[in-house]
Protein backbone atom coordinates (compact mmCIF):
# COMPACT_ATOMS: atom_id res chain seq x y z
CA UNK A 1 0.00 0.00 0.00
CA UNK A 2 1.46 3.43 -0.50
CA UNK A 3 2.18 5.80 1.65
CA UNK A 4 0.41 9.23 1.81
CA UNK A 5 2.78 11.80 0.20
CA UNK A 6 3.94 14.30 2.63
CA UNK A 7 4.61 18.50 3.04
CA UNK A 8 8.53 17.66 2.35
CA UNK A 9 7.85 15.20 -0.52
CA UNK A 10 5.32 17.77 -1.72
CA UNK A 11 7.87 20.55 -2.23
CA UNK A 12 10.38 18.18 -3.96
CA UNK A 13 7.34 16.49 -6.77
CA UNK A 14 6.87 18.24 -10.23
CA UNK A 15 3.54 20.26 -10.59
CA UNK A 16 2.07 17.47 -12.44
CA UNK A 17 2.63 14.70 -10.35
CA UNK A 18 1.54 16.85 -7.84
CA UNK A 19 -2.15 17.91 -9.84
CA UNK A 20 -2.81 14.23 -10.58
CA UNK A 21 -2.35 13.10 -6.99
CA UNK A 22 -6.21 11.93 -6.03
CA UNK A 23 -8.80 14.60 -4.81
CA UNK A 24 -8.53 12.97 -1.30
CA UNK A 25 -4.69 13.15 -0.95
CA UNK A 26 -5.06 16.88 -1.88
CA UNK A 27 -8.03 17.45 0.22
CA UNK A 28 -5.57 16.25 3.03
CA UNK A 29 -2.43 18.36 1.90
CA UNK A 30 -4.74 21.44 1.74
CA UNK A 31 -6.07 20.74 5.56
CA UNK A 32 -1.84 20.22 6.54
CA UNK A 33 -1.50 23.41 5.12
CA UNK A 34 -3.35 25.50 6.15
CA UNK A 35 -3.14 23.78 9.91
CA UNK A 36 0.79 24.52 9.45
CA UNK A 37 0.19 27.99 8.38
CA UNK A 38 -2.06 28.09 11.62
CA UNK A 39 0.52 27.12 13.49
CA UNK A 40 2.98 29.52 12.24
CA UNK A 41 1.34 32.19 12.75
CA UNK A 42 0.35 31.62 16.04
CA UNK A 43 4.28 31.15 17.15
CA UNK A 44 5.01 33.77 15.21
CA UNK A 45 2.57 36.09 17.04
CA UNK A 46 4.06 34.44 20.21
CA UNK A 47 7.63 35.59 18.98
CA UNK A 48 6.65 39.30 18.44
CA UNK A 49 5.02 39.00 21.67
CA UNK A 50 7.82 37.96 23.41
CA UNK A 51 10.44 40.49 21.53
CA UNK A 52 8.02 43.26 22.50
CA UNK A 53 8.33 42.19 25.80
CA UNK A 54 12.09 41.68 26.13
CA UNK A 55 13.34 45.00 23.86
CA UNK A 56 10.04 47.11 24.15
CA UNK A 57 10.79 49.44 27.49
CA UNK A 58 14.53 49.90 25.83
CA UNK A 59 13.19 50.60 22.81
CA UNK A 60 10.61 53.47 24.31
CA UNK A 61 13.56 54.80 26.42
CA UNK A 62 15.59 55.27 23.02
CA UNK A 63 12.47 56.81 21.20
CA UNK A 64 11.77 59.32 24.12
CA UNK A 65 15.17 60.07 24.05
CA UNK A 66 16.10 60.75 20.15
CA UNK A 67 12.66 62.04 19.71
CA UNK A 68 11.89 59.76 17.25
CA UNK A 69 7.89 58.54 17.58
CA UNK A 70 8.37 56.64 14.40
CA UNK A 71 10.67 54.54 11.90
CA UNK A 72 13.26 52.49 12.48
CA UNK A 73 15.75 52.84 15.59
CA UNK A 74 18.28 50.36 16.52
CA UNK A 75 20.64 49.36 19.87
CA UNK A 76 22.35 46.08 20.95
CA UNK A 77 22.05 43.90 23.15
CA UNK A 78 24.99 41.83 23.82
CA UNK A 79 26.16 40.48 20.51
CA UNK A 80 23.28 41.01 18.99
CA UNK A 81 21.61 43.75 16.85
CA UNK A 82 18.58 45.07 17.38
CA UNK A 83 16.32 46.99 14.79
CA UNK A 84 12.49 47.97 16.17
CA UNK A 85 10.46 49.56 12.95
CA UNK A 86 7.47 51.46 14.11
CA UNK A 87 5.84 52.46 11.31
CA UNK A 88 3.50 55.42 11.17
CA UNK A 89 -0.03 54.41 9.83
CA UNK A 90 -2.37 57.44 9.48
CA UNK A 91 -6.00 57.36 8.81
CA UNK A 92 -7.81 60.39 8.39
CA UNK A 93 -11.85 61.31 8.67
CA UNK A 94 -13.61 60.94 5.08
CA UNK A 95 -16.11 63.10 6.10
CA UNK A 96 -14.49 65.87 7.66
CA UNK A 97 -11.86 65.75 4.89
CA UNK A 98 -14.40 66.55 2.52
CA UNK A 99 -15.71 69.56 4.45
CA UNK A 100 -12.47 70.64 4.25
CA UNK A 101 -11.95 69.74 0.33
CA UNK A 102 -15.27 71.74 -0.09
CA UNK A 103 -13.67 74.73 2.15
CA UNK A 104 -10.79 74.40 -0.52
CA UNK A 105 -12.91 74.79 -3.32
CA UNK A 106 -15.44 77.74 -2.07
CA UNK A 107 -12.21 79.99 -1.53
CA UNK A 108 -11.04 79.39 -5.16
CA UNK A 109 -8.46 76.88 -4.50
CA UNK A 110 -7.59 73.46 -6.28
CA UNK A 111 -7.99 70.65 -3.73
CA UNK A 112 -5.75 68.46 -5.53
CA UNK A 113 -3.16 70.56 -4.94
CA UNK A 114 -3.62 69.01 -1.25
CA UNK A 115 -5.41 66.20 -1.16
CA UNK A 116 -6.22 62.76 -3.48
CA UNK A 117 -9.72 62.06 -4.13
CA UNK A 118 -10.42 58.21 -4.61
CA UNK A 119 -14.00 57.27 -5.98
CA UNK A 120 -15.32 53.57 -4.95
CA UNK A 121 -18.63 52.09 -5.55
CA UNK A 122 -19.36 49.14 -2.80
CA UNK A 123 -20.10 45.98 -5.65
CA UNK A 124 -23.10 45.22 -3.25
CA UNK A 125 -24.49 47.97 -4.03
CA UNK A 126 -24.05 48.33 -7.70
CA UNK A 127 -25.24 45.42 -7.91
CA UNK A 128 -28.43 45.90 -6.42
CA UNK A 129 -28.98 49.75 -8.35
CA UNK A 130 -31.87 49.62 -11.20
CA UNK A 131 -31.02 49.33 -14.90
CA UNK A 132 -30.98 52.60 -15.74
CA UNK A 133 -28.09 53.66 -12.69
CA UNK A 134 -26.07 50.81 -13.48
CA UNK A 135 -25.67 52.06 -17.37
CA UNK A 136 -24.31 55.39 -16.39
CA UNK A 137 -21.76 53.69 -13.85
CA UNK A 138 -20.64 50.59 -16.50
CA UNK A 139 -18.36 53.07 -18.90
CA UNK A 140 -16.34 53.72 -15.36
CA UNK A 141 -16.06 49.99 -14.46
CA UNK A 142 -13.62 47.29 -14.64
CA UNK A 143 -13.62 43.79 -13.58
CA UNK A 144 -10.75 41.43 -12.68
CA UNK A 145 -10.58 38.18 -11.40
CA UNK A 146 -9.03 37.78 -8.19
CA UNK A 147 -7.13 35.10 -6.63
CA UNK A 148 -8.98 31.78 -6.74
CA UNK A 149 -9.30 30.04 -3.50
CA UNK A 150 -10.62 26.76 -2.98
CA UNK A 151 -11.79 24.69 0.25
CA UNK A 152 -11.35 20.91 -0.07
CA UNK A 153 -13.27 18.71 2.55
CA UNK A 154 -13.26 14.71 2.55
CA UNK A 155 -16.50 13.34 3.42
CA UNK A 156 -16.61 11.16 6.43
CA UNK A 157 -16.51 7.34 5.01
CA UNK A 158 -19.26 5.72 6.92
CA UNK A 159 -18.38 2.25 8.73
CA UNK A 160 -20.69 -0.86 8.38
Amino acid sequence: MNQPVTLNQLRQMPLGDIAALPASDLARLHKEVAEAMSQTKLVSDLLDGVLVRRFGERATRIRQETGKDFGLIRFQEGDVDVAMDLPKRSSWDQGKLAGIVQTIRNAGDDPAQYVETTFDVSERKYTAWPDSIRRVFEPARTVKAGKPSFKLTLREQEVA
